[in-house]
């Protein structure tokens, strides 16, 4: 599926720390916690809750954001649909790992397991 490169653009240019609040609102209206969020960014991108601080604080864009990400092996088994793109098929690899981000957010709010989320066993 492709996305528009006006729409790729808006991504790489948007701030971690302008959606990060976002986030973090989504999962606690939904009885999950920061620190299990924390959990979920950290398999993602292998960032502690020290680097995602210091990366709010420093305001990165989402592209300097995943350059910096040790992006997880396991993140290509992260599929579904995400604001009407279908995550597998997206072909530009920065908007993919912004939609994997995304869908794991979306996954913890919705009450999925931790082992699930974090596609372990």
């Amino acid at each position: 599926m492709n996305t528009t490169p006006e729409h790729d653009e808006r991504i790489a240019k948007m701030t971690f720390g302008s959606v990060y609040p976002h986030y973090v609102t989504k999962v606690e209206k939904k009885g999950r916690t920061g620190d299990e969020l924390h959990q979920v960014i950290e398999w993602l991108t292998g960032f502690d809750e020290e680097k995602i601080q210091e990366l709010i604080t420093s305001k990165v864009t989402f592209a300097e954001f995943f350059s910096k990400a040790n992006l997880n092996p396991k993140a290509s088994l992260i599929k579904g649909v995400i604001c009407g793109y279908r995550i597998e098929d997206i072909e530009t690899p920065l908007t993919q790992q912004v939609r994997y981000l995304d869908k794991l957010v979306d996954e913890l709010a919705k009450g999925k397991k931790m082992e699930k989320i974090l596609r372990e066993g």
